[in-house]
C-alpha cells in the first residue's frame, strides 16, 4: 500500500504542473519540486523514521510549492495545503494525523521558516539544501529571474543585500544538514558580498578575474563537500553500526540474567517440592530445557570469534588486509603496524576500501547477532508457552485423580 501511494502522489503533482503550466515559474517549478523530495528522502534516511512520518514527509516535500501553479508567492503554502487535502482525502491511505503532519511540515516552510517537529525541519532543511551547495548561484538567479516575470519588483531592489541578509538569518535545523551544509552556505555569503563589492566598483577586468576564479574555487569548494559528505556517511554509518551491536549485546545479556534467575529459583524452590507434587516433573522439566536452551543460545551470539592476528607485506601492498579490525594485527609489532598504516593513509582508495570492507564485516556479524538472539526470544516463547500448558494438563490430571480416590474412599469407608 506504501508502495502504491508514492507512486500516486508523484503521478497526481506531475500532472498539476503539467496541466497547468506557468511559464513565469522559472525555479518554484516541477524540476525544483522533485529536488526537494530527492533531499528530504536524503535527509530523513538519515533518521531512523516511522513509516508514517516518512510518509507525511514525501507527501509533503511534493505539494509543498503546488500552490505557486494557482495563487501569489505570499499565500502559495496555505494553497499547497488545500491541494493537499483535496488530494489525501480521496486517497485511501488519508488519514486525519496523517494529513495534520503533512499540512504542518508544507506550512512550516513558510518564511520565516519556525518547524516545530522533526519531520517539519526536515522538510525545511530539504527546501534550503541549496543554500549550502554550489547550485546556489545558479538558484539565486532563477529566483531573481521569477520574481521579475511575476512582477514582483520590490523585491528586486538591493538583491544582493536582502539575500545575504536572509542567508545570514538562515540556520538549517536538523544536525545532518548543519555538518554537511553550514560550511559551504558560509562561503556562498562570502561570495555574494564579493560580488555586491564589485557590482558597486564597477571594475570589468577585476569582475572577470575574479569570476574565473570563482570557477577555481567551486571545483575546489565541490571536491571538499564530496569528501565531507562522504566521511560523514561512513562516520555515520559506523556509528549506526556500533550503536546496533551494543543493542544486541544488552538483548542477549538481558536473555541471559532472566533466565538464570529462573533456573536458580527452580532449583532452590521447585526441586524439593517434586517429591510432594511429581506430577509437576515434566513441567519442570520442560521450563528448565527452554530456559538453558535460551541462555546458549543468547551465549552464542555475544561470544566473540578472534582471527589469527598477524598480517604479511603482500597482503598491505596487495590491499587484502582491514587494518582497522584489531583481530588482523593483534600479533604484530609496533614496527610492522606503523608501516602498515603508514601505505594506508597515504593511498585514499585503499584507507576509504579498508572502511567499506570494517563496515561491511561488522554488518555481517550483526545479521548472525540478531538471528541468534531472535532464535533465543523464540525458543524462551516458545518454551514458556509449552511449560504453563504443562502446568495446567498436569494440575487437572492430579486434581480429577484427588478426585477419584476422595470418592472411592468414601463409598468403601461408609457405614451404610
Amino acid at each position: 500500500m506504501s508502495d502504491n501511494i508514492y507512486k500516486r502522489v508523484a503521478t497526481h503533482v506531475t500532472h498539476l504542473f503539467e496541466e497547468h503550466p506557468h511559464p513565469n515559474l522559472v525555479y518554484h517549478n516541477l524540476a525544483h519540486t522533485k529536488k526537494v523530495v530527492e533531499k528530504a528522502q536524503e535527509i530523513a534516511a538519515h533518521y531512523q523514521l516511522s513509516e508514517a512520518d516518512t510518509l507525511a514527509i514525501y507527501v509533503a516535500a511534493w505539494f509543498h510549492d503546488t500552490g505557486h501553479l494557482f495563487t501569489d508567492i505570499e499565500s502559495h503554502e496555505e494553497k499547497g495545503v488545500e491541494l493537499m487535502k483535496e488530494f489525501m482525502q480521496k486517497d485511501p491511505s488519508g488519514n486525519e494525523q496523517l494529513i495534520t503532519n503533512i499540512a504542518g511540515c508544507i506550512l512550516a516552510t513558510k518564511v520565516p521558516q519556525h518547524p516545530k517537529t522533526p519531520i517539519e525541519e526536515i522538510l525545511c532543511d530539504a527546501d534550503t539544501y541549496h543554500f549550502g551547495t554550489k547550485e546556489f548561484k545558479e538558484t539565486n538567479k532563477q529566483v531573481k529571474k521569477e520574481f521579475a516575470l511575476r512582477g514582483y519588483t520590490t523585491h528586486l531592489q538591493d538583491w544582493e543585500n536582502n539575500t545575504v541578509k536572509m542567508l545570514e538569518h538562515h540556520s538549517f535545523f536538523t544536525s545532518y544538514c548543519k555538518i554537511l551544509l553550514e560550511q559551504k552556505k558560509t562561503k556562498n555569503i562570502e561570495w555574494l558580498k564579493r560580488k555586491k563589492q564589485e557590482a558597486i566598483a564597477d571594475n570589468t577586468h577585476h569582475y572577470l578575474f575574479s569570476k574565473e576564479s570563482d570557477k577555481a574555487k567551486d571545483k575546489k569548494e565541490n571536491t571538499n563537500l564530496l569528501t565531507r559528505g562522504l566521511q560523514t556517511m561512513l562516520r555515520l554509518t559506523s556509528s549506526n553500526h556500533f550503536h546496533l551491536s551494543e543493542m544486541a549485546d544488552r538483548k542477549a545479556n538481558i536473555l541471559i540474567s532472566v533466565n538464570s534467575i529462573i533456573i536458580g529459583v527452580i532449583l532452590s524452590v521447585m526441586i524439593d517440592k517434586l517429591s510432594d507434587a511429581p506430577y509437576l516433573t515434566i513441567p519442570v522439566i520442560i521450563f528448565l530445557v527452554s530456559c538453558l536452551t535460551t541462555i546458549i543460545i543468547a551465549i552464542l551470539s555475544t561470544r566473540p570469534k578472534i582471527t589469527e592476528g598477524v598480517f604479511s607485506k603482500e597482503d598491505i601492498l596487495n590491499r587484502k588486509t582491514n587494518l582497522l579490525f584489531f583481530g588482523n594485527f593483534y600479533k604484530s609489532s609496533l614496527e610492522e603496524y606503523q608501516w602498515a598504516m603508514s601505505i594506508l593513509m597515504k593511498d585514499n582508495e585503499y584507507l576509504y576500501s579498508v572502511i567499506v570492507k570494517d563496515i561491511h564485516q561488522i554488518g555481517i556479524v550483526l545479521s548472525k547477532k540478531y538471528k541468534l538472539i531472535r532464535l533465543a526470544y523464540n525458543v524462551f516463547m516458545i518454551g514458556l508457552i509449552i511449560s504453563v500448558i504443562a502446568f495446567f494438563v498436569a494440575a487437572l490430571i492430579n486434581f480429577g485423580h484427588s478426585a477419584d480416590n476422595t470418592t472411592i474412599t468414601n463409598a468403601t469407608g461408609s457405614p451404610l
